[in-house]
């Protein structure tokens, strides 16, 4: 054992079991190959001057972590830091650690290199920092900071155990019952002894036979001294409310004490009054610690979405084709002499151009908020949520439009962003669903023949999908976005036999001749109106392949942050945005299914 009349001061260089400021726990014996190694002492990890060496230290490997008794130079630089160490400005260890080892989050080994003094306060709790080499991150360098205050020496304190050894001893020393009641206050031993009572009552414990004094000598029902005449829980009372506990439709003590309660009404406002069911009952606990579980629609087809998308360095995007299907555009055949030969038709040049809008999504949060909320980051919370709004809005408006009315002051301009569903016929093709007409086809003449609606449905839009497609002229395959709700009509598909047509997506994937189908929850309820035929259309679904469809922006799409304080409110604020053009550039890349609004739905 090391004295403490050796060393100046000690501490523990690092902790055991504690979760870091970055997920990583530094387990037991981690560092236990640094046993009785003397480290150099260096001040905040200065490992470029000699100067920055201020002693040395002896390193002890503990259960729950590596102790270390430090001795300064005689050195002006370690002279002056004992005396700060001294005076209680510097207060904490922190080590640099090599060769780190880690399964999952947890280090399990690792080189102490040296121990260093360092600020404390600044970063509360314990943390590991990597460490730049050479410009490059290494896995392998970390400084790893406790959190732990270390004790000064004083040389006329007489020899007795290290902090840390005492420290130990306490915790490894087994509580004995006296020891934990000793911690609780009365209304903690009241609830005890109400659950210890209850307990005995449940296994059947009775008086013995000889007389002995065997009663619970406390009762939590008869603690309070206001307790009216008639008003005490008796020892049938508690049996009765054990057994209505044990009831399947209760389900709980609190219920059955509750159903008793409205049983007994003499025993109203003196038993079980709110402050005494409160000291039997704990607190409630949050399941999950850290930030909130956040409620919200399937969003997998967000990211796969602003994924496929094509991403363009240019805001102003220009796209010219030519269209060669006119009729008059053939070769001519020359009858006669003498005949006039007649010029071809002319191709037809077709093209488009949009310009980017700013995108943007704003927010702020009250500085007291963030500083109340100490289970989580809340600013980091609210940042992601934004973030997922933006892509959800980003997507939403390159499929179907943001959904807001066209003088709304906040909409996403259709001659920005085009979405898919509205474009011109040029570039989506819009086709009509006949669900009379596959019904006809499906039953002919056989009026017996009852085919499910469902399968009636189904073949429907697969009909309508199939067909549509000879007008197709993007490039590769398709995806198929459409409701939830559609996909189970399609799937629910039944022969005469009961016999589902479609096992799983990918038969009905193949089916429609796609590549994948996705669900979008936001598509239910969207219409639009078809000018030429003046009637409204509901959308079933779109095929198409996102490749054909670009984001054009200065940044290939970047979403910038800006946060800034106001502080004659006291609120941080926060804005993503992002600055861009969309749309089609290849002419019939796409194809909606639609049905009339007033046709009934499967």
């Amino acid at each position: 054992m090391v004295s403490k009349k050796d060393y100046d001061c000690c501490g523990w260089a690092t902790k055991a079991n504690i979760k870091c400021s970055d997920g990583r726990t530094i387990m037991p014996d981690a560092f236990k190959d640094n046993d009785g190694q003397i480290v150099p002492l260096v001040w905040n990890h200065d490992h470029t001057s000699v100067d920055a060496v201020l002693g040395h230290a002896l390193l002890e490997n503990k259960g729950n972590g590596v102790f270390t008794f430090v001795k300064f130079n005689d050195t002006e630089t370690g002279q002056n830091a004992k005396k700060l160490v001294k005076h209680g400005d510097i207060t904490a260890f922190s080590i640099f650690a090599n060769q780190l080892k880690e399964a999952g989050k947890n280090v399990m080994h690792g080189n102490i290199r040296e121990v260093s003094l360092v600020l404390a306060g600044a970063n509360p709790g314990a943390s590991i920092q990597p460490v730049l080499s050479h410009g490059e991150f290494s896995e392998e360098e970390a400084v790893i900071y406790s959190g732990e205050e270390f004790e000064l020496f004083h040389s006329d304190e007489p020899e007795k155990k290290e902090k840390g050894d005492q420290k130990m001893a306490d915790e490894n020393k087994e509580k004995t019952i006296a020891d934990i009641l000793g911690t609780m206050n009365q209304e903690q031993r009241d609830a005890v002894d109400a659950i210890v009572g209850m307990a005995l009552e449940d296994a059947g414990a009775e008086n013995n036979d000889k007389g002995d004094d065997n009663e619970m000598k406390h009762n939590v029902f008869d603690n309070d001294p206001k307790m009216e005449d008639g008003g005490v829980l008796t020892h049938a009372d508690e049996m009765e409310i054990v057994k209505l506990a044990k009831q399947s439709g209760v389900g709980s003590l609190r219920t059955a004490m509750e159903i008793f309660d409205e049983q007994n009404n003499s025993l109203s406002h003196s038993i079980f009054s709110e402050e005494t069911v409160g000291k039997l009952f704990p607190e409630y606990e949050l399941l999950k610690k850290g930030a909130p579980d956040t409620l919200e629609r399937d969003q997998t087809w967000v990211d796969y979405v602003i994924g496929k998308i094509h991403k363009s360095p240019f805001a102003r995007v220009r796209t010219r084709f030519a269209d060669a299907r006119i009729a008059d555009l053939k070769a001519k055949g020359y009858q006669r002499k003498g005949d006039y030969k007649k010029n071809m038709a002319q191709i037809t040049l077709l093209g488009r151009s949009f310009d980017p809008q700013t995108i943007y999504i704003k927010s702020d949060m009250h500085r007291d908020d963030i500083l109340d909320i100490t289970d989580f980051d809340a600013a980091g919370y609210q940042l992601t949520q934004m973030r997922h709004t933006m892509n959800e809005t980003l997507a939403l408006a390159a499929l179907i439009g943001d959904g807001r009315d066209e003088g709304d002051e906040d909409k996403i301009h259709e001659a920005h962003v085009h979405s898919i569903y509205h474009d011109d016929d040029l570039y989506c093709i819009h086709q009509d669903v006949d669900i009379a007409a596959a019904k006809k086809e499906l039953q002919g003449t056989n009026t017996g023949a009852n085919f499910g609606e469902n399968y009636i449905y189904a073949e429907a839009i697969i009909t309508a999908a199939l067909y549509s497609r000879e007008k197709y002229k993007g490039s590769g395959s398709l995806d198929l976005f459409c409701t939830p709700h559609l996909l189970n009509v399609m799937l629910l598909a039944r022969d005469l036999n009961g016999r589902r047509i479609y096992d799983s997506k990918t038969d009905l994937a193949a089916a429609l001749n796609v590549n994948a189908i996705h669900t979008v929850e936001q598509f239910d309820g969207v219409t639009r109106h078809d000018d030429t035929t003046d009637k409204d259309k509901k959308l079933l679904g779109l095929f198409v392949n996102l490749s054909d469809y670009q984001f054009g922006s200065a940044k290939g799409g970047e979403i910038t942050k800006f946060e800034d304080f106001d502080i004659d409110f006291n609120k941080y604020k926060y804005m993503l945005e992002t600055r861009l053009s969309g749309g089609l550039v290849l002419p019939y890349a796409a194809i909606a299914l639609e049905e009339p609004v007033s046709a009934v739905a499967a």
